[in-house]
């Protein structure tokens, strides 16, 4: 009885928690949409415009990409279903990020290339290829051992804990660290606007 009431505990946590990050994550879209549709003249792909390509990018990196990917991890641990479907879900919206990912990605290499500007010439590039590099082995090794499991169940259980990497938290944590250490600046600074 106890055991059960704990997870039932756990599990409406997660739940609560995961309304808040869907909640978070549209107003980001909507804020996104908002910032490219109405300040930066639109999103398209295959424009003349290469401001309107390159628009693409920051659009698809976090709704393709983050967006996604976190509705992957949240599919496959908050939702209540059947295992083969939770995961059937989880490796359908990292391939849907992966795809996204991908289209978002060549948005920047052709801005770049349509405006005569290096690739891969800044840290913010080199950080986000080899993040999506680490995200591409990822699904791979995701796919190959968990989804069609080629390998032992000894394989498998060996193999979870770099599949649920525990670095992903840290990295979070530190991504979170960063945001609201920019919030903070930036409230102080609109603060001393009353000074």
């Amino acid at each position: 009885m106890y055991t059960t009431d704990v997870q039932y505990r756990h599990q409406r946590a997660a739940t609560q928690v995961s309304i808040l990050a869907h909640f978070f994550g549209v107003i980001a879209i909507v804020l996104m949409l908002v910032w490219l549709l109405h300040y930066r003249g639109g999103l398209d792909l295959d424009s003349d415009d290469p401001n309107l390509i390159f628009n693409v990018h920051p659009f698809l990196m976090f709704f393709g990409f983050i967006f996604m990917a976190g509705q992957a991890m949240m599919a496959y641990k908050t939702v209540r279903a059947e295992r083969k479907v939770q995961k059937f879900v989880h490796a359908f919206f990292h391939s849907v990020a992966l795809c996204l990912g991908i289209v978002g990605l060549h948005a920047a290499f052709k801005f770049h290339e349509r405006s005569n500007i290096p690739n891969l010439y800044s840290l913010h590039s080199w950080i986000g290829i080899t993040t999506f590099s680490l995200f591409c082995l990822q699904w791979l090794f995701g796919i190959t051992l968990f989804l069609f499991p080629s390998g032992s169940d000894y394989t498998r259980r060996r193999a979870a804990p770099w599949h649920r990497q525990r670095e992903a938290r840290l990295i979070n944590f530190l991504g979170l660290s960063i945001l609201i250490f920019g919030i903070a600046v930036d409230i102080s600074v609109v603060f001393t606007r009353f000074i």
